[in-house]
């Protein structure tokens, strides 16, 4: 399964130059880009990527997965499908970007409470922001972070900005395994 979500990724996903011209999210300007939204919204990326990251969590007493809307969401979400499929559920649960307005305000949507074991996971990984702002609101709801969990990781420094709080973190796929296959394909 991880070599055919590796290819997935390569052939939607990943987009390479040799001069630096994709803008990221800092600002900053790289070799690489991810659109990982390509492969988490695909049926078979979905297929693939929850029974990966289920079989990656599904011993660890997790109530919950969810990260920071938008690129968590179509994880979380394949992850919750699969885990119910395989009659051990898991909730799926979304990390707003700014509380809800209205209501009951908050900043975490699902049926998750505090004292719940949860993983948070993440599309790409580039500095580590979203995943730590992710974590710190899952924290601040009192949620108990037990696995953080990034399907690609860019090889960047994020990585170790969130290990640096504290938290090991979990790689489906690295910039270098989509690589491998780039320059297998481009000799």
């Amino acid at each position: 399964m991880k070599d055919r979500l590796i290819q997935l990724i390569f052939e939607k996903a990943f987009k390479y130059s040799k001069e630096p011209s994709f803008k990221l999210v800092s600002g900053r300007m790289s070799n690489y880009y991810f659109n990982c939204k390509t492969v988490t919204l695909h049926p078979e990326g979905m297929y693939l990527i929850g029974n990966i990251i289920f079989g990656m969590i599904n011993k660890a007493g997790i109530k919950g997965i969810g990260g920071l809307t938008l690129g968590a969401d179509p994880i979380a979400d394949a992850v919750a499908y699969s885990s119910y499929l395989k009659n051990s559920p898991i909730e799926a649960f979304v990390v707003r970007k700014t509380a809800k307005a209205h209501g009951t305000m908050q900043w975490i949507e699902g049926n998750i409470a505090a004292g719940d074991k949860v993983a948070i996971v993440d599309d790409v990984i580039t500095t580590g922001k979203s995943t730590i702002e992710a974590i710190q609101k899952a924290q601040e709801g009192g949620l108990e972070i037990v696995k953080v969990i990034a399907l690609v990781d860019r090889q960047e420094g994020g990585r170790e900005n969130i290990e640096a709080l504290g938290h090991t973190v979990e790689t489906v796929v690295t910039r270098e395994e989509v690589m491998e296959l780039y320059r297998a394909k481009n000799p």
